[in-house]
């Protein structure tokens, strides 16, 4: 496979690398793509060097498939070009999601909606992938009447700037601001622009992304979402509302059996996720399971990921390889 990343240098687009690298990925040439500032040096992958190269070159080279983490802008501009190259994009930004003409992919739960035609997927919000990795089960064993979540996220979502912001905080340094206030020992209800209806960006894409990936329009889901001063790994504290009464014994045992979820829910010895733990790490981690006294059928339990891995890079890289078993599968059916 010829891969290339649009957006190699950045803090997602070398997680894809690293990912990549970890999975074996087919790859039989590594495109690397990144702003004009970047083109000319070169990226270590597999032990060899790639030239990074500017996006106009590489949409000439038509590669099989495209991980794109560039922003929005870039991607209504360029991924079109490159599927019309017939090179099958995989994006990482808000530029898709919500078409109603590309699909939004969890692996785990609706891969299985993939098809040759698809040249352009949509990969969702890393918030959104770790709730709905939990809901999707949840969902088919007691059918979800509503979901309440505070989200409570690492400034590595917002990328570089922020992180260099929190460092220099620490060390009583000046730097430029990412954040109109401090995130050193402090909490920021803001993640994203605020929204005429008051909610912030981050928090309407968790309730429409994960309505449109569940396949629950009428799903009622509100969030406030909290930007904290931790380096990586998204937690989220998650209150659920069940058509029928849930059980906690039947709850851990659904969730430790689906691909792609550990649970760590033990408090009689402090076990419970937590983002330091996640940290490099491809699973959605879940605890502090437990009934809601206060609401008829209701539960409450914690969700914590690496927003960098199954939040972004890991979840591209396995839509990637669901379409490589597509397009094995075609070929076995054709022959």
């Amino acid at each position: 496979m010829r891969v290339a990343i649009v957006g190699a240098t950045g803090m997602v687009g070398r997680e894809m690398l690293k990912v990549l690298a970890e999975r074996n990925f087919p790859i039989t040439e590594l495109i690397p793509v990144a702003s004009s500032r970047s083109v000319g040096k070169s990226i270590s992958f597999g032990m060899q060097e790639y030239p990074i190269v500017s996006i106009e070159e590489a949409v000439k080279m038509a590669p099989d498939i495209a991980l794109f983490s560039a922003g929005s802008d870039a991607s209504r501009e360029w991924a079109p070009k490159f599927a019309a190259a017939g090179t099958r994009v995989i994006d990482n930004s808000s530029a898709w999601r919500m078409s109603q003409d590309h699909k939004l992919i969890v692996p785990e739960l609706n891969g299985q909606q993939l098809t040759s035609d698809d040249m352009i997927i949509a990969n969702p919000n890393c918030s959104t992938i770790q709730l709905v990795m939990v809901l999707g089960p949840l969902h088919k064993a007691y059918t979800i009447k509503r979901v309440v979540v505070s989200t409570y996220q690492s400034i590595s979502g917002t990328g570089l700037a922020a992180v260099k912001q929190m460092e220099a905080e620490r060390s009583g340094q000046k730097t430029e601001m990412a954040y109109p206030y401090p995130i050193d020992q402090n909490c920021l209800p803001h993640c994203d622009v605020f929204l005429e209806n008051d909610y912030t960006k981050e928090e309407m894409k968790l309730t429409n992304e994960s309505r449109k990936i569940l396949s629950l329009p009428e799903l009622r889901l509100t969030a406030t979402a909290v930007r904290v001063p931790v380096q990586g790994g998204h937690s989220e504290s998650v209150n659920i509302e069940f058509e029928s009464t849930p059980d906690v014994r039947e709850i851990r045992r659904i969730l430790s059996q689906e691909t792609g979820i550990t649970v760590q829910d033990n408090p009689d010895v402090n076990q419970y996720p937590m983002p330091l733990y996640a940290r490099g790490k491809d699973d959605v981690f879940v605890g502090r399971i437990r009934l809601d006294h206060s609401l008829e059928n209701g539960l409450n339990l914690w969700i914590v990921a690496d927003n960098l891995r199954k939040g972004a890079a890991t979840n591209a890289v396995q839509i990637a390889e669901k379409l490589i078993e597509l397009e094995i599968l075609n070929k076995l059916s054709k022959a």
